[in-house]
């Protein structure tokens, strides 16, 4: 089976060996952050509909379940856009409940529509929910986010705090800094209070690690990233863990297929797609270089390594 929706199992610092399940089907965004690892937003939108159904989704989480592979640590709802436009997504998460009934679930978001009281019931189906949050100051926050029209710093916040109250789980907040856009001192200092305010379970303050949408933009230095960290109680981490494989996957076309899902919604090296998939690195390398043959995956060099990514990321200049 060809997946469009379940992508991974890809290597989480926060969340462990994780099995994507992408809610929109294409890039549609409530934002077309610069930094995004999968490309340019297409359809800027605030508006909730069903933009991949529900069934499809659950009934490849169900195929890929079927296959006999070691579980995921964790079920993560994200992909290609913001999960939270999905009006369909609480029945998602109980979806995935029921398939992976000792998986906890978990939901990446922008948070841009958490000011909506039904979204914040929504998300409070899930165990762990990463809201991110770049930048209280208006301009820093629209240079690097790019939002649809409305949607605010201030608005973004609050809706994260209310969240806050109606949650049962775990709530692990991220900052993302690019240099020259977001790592203002302002930003800090307003961010330092929001944090004290919202006392989330984890702070995770990180910089650009692969290409992202607009060519240029670029991470900021060791010196700055350990100055926000310990500012805001955030503990080292990395983006990828080295783990032993937790399965092989024998089957060449089945590698390939979840080779080019998984490539499709982020880059990543040859190494880490064999870390996160549980398979041989040569085998991998095979698949990759199959798909490149076939136009269907991109090379690109990035401060010294090699990422592959679906033909599809669009880069802007």
């Amino acid at each position: 089976m060809t997946y469009k929706y379940v992508f991974g199992p890809v290597m989480s610092g926060r969340l462990g060996r994780s099995l994507g399940l992408d809610l929109l089907g294409g890039r549609v965004c409530s934002m077309d952050c610069v930094y995004c690892e999968v490309g340019a937003t297409r359809t800027l939108t605030c508006e909730r509909a069903e933009y991949a159904p529900a069934q499809d989704i659950l009934r490849e989480l169900a195929d890929w379940k079927a296959q006999g592979l070691t579980p995921p640590d964790m079920v993560t709802l994200g992909g290609l856009g913001e999960p939270t436009l999905n009006s369909a997504m609480a029945e998602v998460i109980t979806g995935a409940r029921v398939l992976f009934p000792d998986t906890p679930v978990a939901v990446l978001t922008n948070a841009s529509l958490m000011a909506d009281p039904e979204v914040r019931r929504e998300l409070a189906l899930a165990d762990v929910v990463l809201p991110s949050l770049d930048s209280l100051v208006e301009d820093e926050f629209c240079a690097i986010n790019r939002p649809c029209p409305g949607v605010t710093p201030q608005a973004v916040a609050e809706g994260i705090i209310a969240f806050r109250d109606e949650f049962k789980g775990k709530i692990f907040l991220e900052i993302l800094l690019a240099e020259g856009i977001n790592d203002s001192d302002e930003n800090l200092d307003r961010l330092k209070t929001f944090c004290r305010r919202l006392a989330p379970d984890r702070v995770d303050v990180v910089t650009l690690t692969r290409p992202g949408t607009v060519k240029g933009v670029r991470p900021v230095d060791g010196a700055v990233l350990s100055r926000w960290r310990k500012a805001l109680g955030a503990g080292e981490t990395r983006d990828e863990e080295r783990r032993e494989p937790a399965a092989a996957t024998s089957d060449m076309a089945r590698t390939t297929a979840f080779v080019q899902a998984s490539l499709a919604r982020r880059p990543q090296t040859v190494l880490q797609l064999a870390q996160a998939l549980g398979a041989d690195e040569h085998d991998i390398r095979a698949a990759v270089d199959a798909l490149v043959r076939a136009g269907d995956v991109v090379a690109a060099q990035d401060r010294g390594e090699t990422f592959y990514h679906g033909s599809g990321h669009v880069l802007e200049s």
